[in-house]
């Protein structure tokens, strides 16, 4: 696949290239973006949309603010022209009338971000481009306005149907594992080493998203154990002088770390559709392995502990894991849905809350954010649609019966 990107985005970049020999192109970046909206040559549409990227790439955070405010505030929705073709709409539903009223509806900004993906490789650039503006724009209702438009564009570039699973091994390409090194948000990778005995063993594996306009960049990627048995430490798991596992052996495969790699692509949802289908593949290749489950942090957990419980006794592992249990199972937002952002992601994948272990991450991180505590989430595949549905309709919470005891004793502690 890697090869096959190559070949095509040279020929592209051949096909495409600007005319050399013309004279540099310094003209206010709003003005270029006007032009290239109403481009009609290919070439030099292609030349002025890698003009502007190249130029944007240039800018120092003042700069890129200044031209997204532009994007905001001087190509958004015309309110009256909405009004005019939606009147006309509403008097005969025509393919004419309708025409006019999506063109007058689609902000001019949304075509601009569209022609300057045309540039081979501009598809990492708008990404990119997205992650600033994300960091920049926070707070601000206009540039957040601006953002649902590249959102939008995203969620069409990155639908599920372009995306490409790719096994992660200790033979792949170096620029990937410098990769993972970099964006592993769970448990820090160390060295080269350290990643190494995560992705070359019999009995570990990691897969990664990748969709074919950045086929060297993971969009995600998931680290998967296979285990016999459900493990209770992410310690033990990733312990140097571990002893490993025939593949032939495991019945349990863990999924231990998944990492969003693209700050620009936050909100494009890729975890779910990830974790299925490795279990999918899996279940096919190692058909002795029944169990799919997770080895989860609770990030939220001791930050609520400090308001709702600021008293409870730390140390007393059977406490933590009531507490963590009644947390994960019943402290809702003001939209019922549950507080903690990695319980939010698996349950409405369709995962069922399984297990609690208390003393699983004595890292500095797994102490600070959950007191040690870990979590099993079950990817019951039989069942996965059915607990998926129950929580988008009413945010009911599966729950093994050992996590619902555990949760009842956590409501007595709190009082």
């Amino acid at each position: 696949m890697t090869l096959l990107a190559d070949v095509l985005s040279t020929v592209f970049e051949r096909r495409h290239a600007p005319w050399r020999g013309t004279r540099p192109d310094d003209r206010p970046l709003p003005e270029q973006a006007a032009e290239l909206i109403g481009a009609r040559g290919e070439v030099s549409g292609i030349a002025l949309a890698r003009t502007i990227l190249e130029r944007y790439a240039g800018l120092d955070d003042d700069g890129k603010l200044a031209f997204f405010q532009h994007l905001a505030q001087e190509m958004a929705v015309d309110a009256d022209a909405v009004r005019h073709a939606l009147a006309g709409y509403d008097e005969g539903q025509t393919k004419a009338s309708y025409r006019a009223f999506v063109q007058a509806s689609e902000p001019p900004r949304q075509e601009l971000i569209r022609r300057l993906n045309q540039v081979p490789g501009a598809t990492h650039a708008l990404v990119q481009m997205r992650a600033d503006l994300l960091r920049l724009g926070r707070g601000d209702d206009s540039l957040m306005a601006l953002d649902l438009d590249f959102r939008h564009l995203f969620a069409s570039w990155f639908n599920r149907g372009f995306l490409v699973l790719r096994p992660i091994n200790w033979n792949s390409p170096a620029t990937i594992l410098e990769k993972i090194i970099a964006y592993e948000a769970v448990h820090a990778i160390y060295s080269w080493e350290d990643l190494r005995r995560r992705v070359e063993p019999p009995d570990r594996r990691c897969f990664a998203f990748f969709h074919p306009a950045m086929p060297e960049e993971p969009l995600i990627f998931v680290e998967v154990a296979l285990t016999r048995g459900t493990p209770g430490s992410v310690q033990a798991l990733l312990a140097e002088d571990r002893e490993e596992l025939d593949e032939a052996e495991a019945d349990t495969a863990v999924f231990y770390s998944i990492s969003n790699c693209q700050n620009g692509l936050a909100g494009i949802s890729f975890g779910n559709s990830l974790i299925k289908q490795v279990a999918a593949d899996l279940s096919i290749e190692l058909p002795g392995v029944k169990t799919f489950i997770t080895l989860s942090p609770i990030p939220g957990l001791m930050r609520w502990m400090q308001k709702a419980a600021p008293e409870q006794d730390l140390s007393d592992d059977a406490q933590m894991r009531a507490l963590a249990a009644w947390y994960l199972t019943r402290a809702k937002r003001d939209d019922d849905q549950p507080q903690d952002p990695v319980a939010r992601f698996h349950l409405g994948n369709g995962a069922s809350v399984h297990g609690l272990h208390a003393g699983a991450d004595l890292s500095e991180n797994g102490l600070a954010q959950s007191g040690g505590v870990m979590v099993n989430y079950l990817y019951d595949l039989s069942r996965v649609s059915q607990n998926h549905e129950r929580f988008a309709a009413t945010q009911e919470i599966a729950a093994s019966s050992e996590i619902r005891s555990l949760a009842s004793a956590g409501e007595k502690a709190l009082g």
